[in-house]
């Protein structure tokens, strides 16, 4: 199949490369294969820049890219500063390993949040472990007195404001993706919000989630773990997609090729998945037949610590 052949229902493409097993330096990609991306598309796409690296970044607005993901899966461009996003127009989403990086991220202007996990590997322990760490510092701070708040946001290195806010809502005051190592409808389903109800706040969508078993993000990001599997496009609609309003942003799976990434709008999205039905095992269990082999995978132990994606990012 065609890496750029649209199917109304999933996007399947193919991944350029991986960037665990080749090493060297990952940079963003040709502007001319985005541009024929998009022309090719008729829905958003987002691209990928590296860390620190505000020119790329500007290129991508400037070609008229959808989203911006400032990854550390690419080789960072800067070792002590990210991207002042409030500089741009073009949504930006970040990845983060526990809730200081979340919110200062979030302040940075980053308008998503994903766990950084560790990319390419097949291997979701750290992706639990990121949202793990993130609900457990959440919960820790919403038993705090502002006095406390103050003291634990400088042990965190987050804005107040921002550490105030998470712990009146229960949850990041913007949208949280999984990613790194989703590799099978029971791992997208692992990750989700159990359930949850929305109340309107003045012009945005507030969510107060009720936690009752799942990992409590929004939606799912995947790649190698669809496309090193025996059947992708098989196991692309088995994982499925997830709709839902958070705030003004819509809450899609999305797909990598090479470093752009395919996100399903809601005319596409289709109703019998693994992310929609996180709650429901029987589905669970009919979408996770057949679906081939699924990516080998790599033990995160077996990476050397140059190989290790998440550290990068601060």
């Amino acid at each position: 199949m065609d890496p750029r052949e649209v199917n109304r229902t999933l996007i399947f493409v193919c991944i350029g490369h991986y960037v665990v097993v080749i090493g060297g330096v990952a940079r963003m990609s040709d502007p001319k294969m985005i541009k024929e991306i998009k022309a090719a598309v008729t829905i958003p796409v987002m691209a990928k820049v590296r860390i620190g690296h505000f020119v790329e970044a500007q290129i991508l607005e400037a070609i008229g890219i959808d989203y911006i993901d400032e990854s550390e899966v690419l080789t960072p461009a800067d070792e002590l500063h990210h991207i002042n996003k409030h500089n741009f127009k073009v949504p930006y989403v970040c990845g983060a390993k526990n809730l200081g990086e979340a919110l200062r991220r979030i302040s940075e202007g980053a308008a998503f949040i994903r766990t950084k996990g560790e990319a390419g590997t097949g291997n979701v322990v750290e992706a639990v472990r990121h949202i793990r760490t993130v609900n457990s510092e959440i919960r820790r701070a919403a038993s705090m007195g502002d006095e406390e708040l103050f003291a634990y946001a400088k042990e965190l290195q987050a804005p107040y404001h921002l550490l105030k806010e998470s712990a009146r809502l229960g949850r990041l005051p913007v949208v949280n993706f999984a990613a790194g190592g989703v590799a099978t409808p029971a791992d997208a389903a692992l990750m989700m919000v159990w359930h949850g109800h929305f109340i309107l706040a003045k012009v945005l969508w507030e969510v107060r989630v009720l936690w009752k078993g799942q990992l409590g993000c929004d939606g799912v990001f995947v790649g190698s773990g669809i496309f090193k599997s025996g059947d992708p496009a098989k196991r692309a609609r088995a994982i499925g997609t997830f709709r839902r309003f958070i705030s003004p942003i819509l809450i899609p799976i999305s797909i990598n090729y090479s470093h752009v990434t395919y996100m399903s709008p809601p005319s596409s999205v289709p109703t019998v998945q693994a992310v929609t039905h996180y709650n429901d095992a029987k589905v669970l269990a009919n979408v996770s037949e057949d679906l081939g082999e699924a990516m080998v995978g790599i033990n995160i132990s077996d990476l050397s610590e140059d190989q290790k994606l998440a550290k990068r990012g601060w």
